[in-house]
């Protein structure tokens, strides 16, 4: 069975919450990939929309939006995600995990959208 941490971020406070779930909710997760809007009530967040913006394996490695699947691939980098070079030009061959949430993912980053901000995407 998969075991999940979830950090849940709250726009408006500012404010983080890191739960874990496992078992039937956790199962609910796998398939799902960065930019899903699943329900909140599932994970006792009543009223709110919860979107996936990201997440890492057991490895440390990161989820990039923009790898299909849920394997690991070597991408070439450059200024941005997940690369941060102090030169300009300076490109890098860095490991991420694809945009799927597998197995093999332990943590799931997620933030709050409320009903209002539901109605302008």
């Amino acid at each position: 069975m998969p075991e999940f941490k979830l950090v849940i971020s709250d726009i408006k406070t500012g404010k983080t919450q890191q739960i874990t779930v496992s078992n039937v909710k956790a199962n609910a997760l796998i398939g799902l990939k960065i930019g899903d809007i699943i329900d909140g009530s599932l994970f006792d967040y009543q009223n709110v929309k919860l979107m996936i913006t990201g997440g890492s394996d057991k490895s440390g490695f990161p989820m990039h939006p923009r790898i299909q699947g849920g394997g690991k691939y070597k991408i070439l980098v450059s200024n941005g995600f997940g690369f941060h070079s102090e030169k300009k030009g300076l490109r890098k061959r860095k490991l991420f995990r694809g945009n799927t949430i597998t197995e093999d993912i332990v943590q799931i980053n997620m933030k709050i959208l409320y009903p209002e901000e539901l109605d302008t995407k």
